[in-house]
């Protein structure tokens, strides 16, 4: 049996995607960056079995690039299927990251997908693909980018169970790193009060608030032999401002952390 990614419960999303798969009912999934939305979808395919195919939505995402184009090869034209596609003829899951950054109306392809008809037209070939029991759409998207001109329609919204998630509590968050890094429980009790002091900043000074997966870049680092402020300047400061003087203010917390 292939072994599971790690991945720690929040709450009671387990149970809640096992009755969205098992009653053939598509999900969204909220939250900050890096607080586990990917690592939480890789860890319910793992466990339920089923291939994962990933795409990660951005502002030219065209139908075509989910759906699937002819292509011109030694023999002529072909038709080669997008990740969408792709997903309904295997029964597996599809995983749409960050869909509010896709265009509008080339999300309006997933509609037919998300009602009880769970089919997918392809006008390109004149194929019209009924999706196994075994198929999933997932999307998910940070709420905190959502704006006039990004966010979900509600006529698509509407289409999905949804759940939202956040950065785990201390305790949790402790127990991530620990299992993500095997750093020992005292730097991870520290690192969380560094993320939580710094994400105390958030709306302040930082666009972005710390993340969990910064985190176990910076646990990552340490418990290679870096060093504890080089760490938290590479993995947790730089990426998450430009600003020289945010910059250091935010190093004065790490120091304040780890002493100088």
């Amino acid at each position: 049996m292939t072994e599971l990614p790690f991945y720690k419960p929040q709450g009671n999303e387990i149970a809640l995607f096992e009755h969205a798969y098992k009653h053939q009912l598509p999900m969204l999934i909220k939250g900050p960056t890096g607080c586990g939305k990917t690592r939480f979808i890789n860890y319910m395919a793992a466990k339920l079995g089923r291939p994962v195919y990933t795409v990660a939505c951005h502002d030219d995402l065209t139908a075509a690039d989910l759906v699937g184009r002819h292509l011109i090869g030694e023999s002529g034209t072909f038709w080669s299927d997008g990740p969408l596609t792709r997903a309904v003829r295997e029964g597996a899951i599809c995983y749409l990251d960050e869909v509010v950054e896709a265009r509008k109306d080339t999300t309006v392809v997933l509609h037919p997908l998300t009602d009880d008809r769970r089919i997918l037209p392809i006008e390109r070939t004149g194929e019209t693909l009924h999706a196994p029991p075994e198929f999933m759409l997932v999307v998910s998207y940070n709420p905190g980018y959502q704006n006039l001109l990004k966010g979900m329609k509600p006529s698509t919204r509407q289409r999905f169970l949804a759940a939202s998630f956040d950065f785990p509590n201390a305790e949790l968050e402790q127990e991530v790193l620990i299992g993500e890094t095997d750093i020992d429980e005292t730097l991870a009790r520290r690192l969380v009060i560094l993320a939580n002091a710094l994400r105390s900043l958030k709306d302040h000074d930082l666009e972005e608030a710390a993340s969990t997966r910064l985190l176990v870049y910076t646990a990552t680092l340490i418990k290679g032999g870096y060093n504890p402020l080089e760490a938290c300047r590479a993995a947790l400061v730089e990426p998450l401002t430009d600003d020289e003087e945010t910059s250091a203010a935010l190093m004065e917390v790490v120091e304040v952390t780890f002493g100088r």
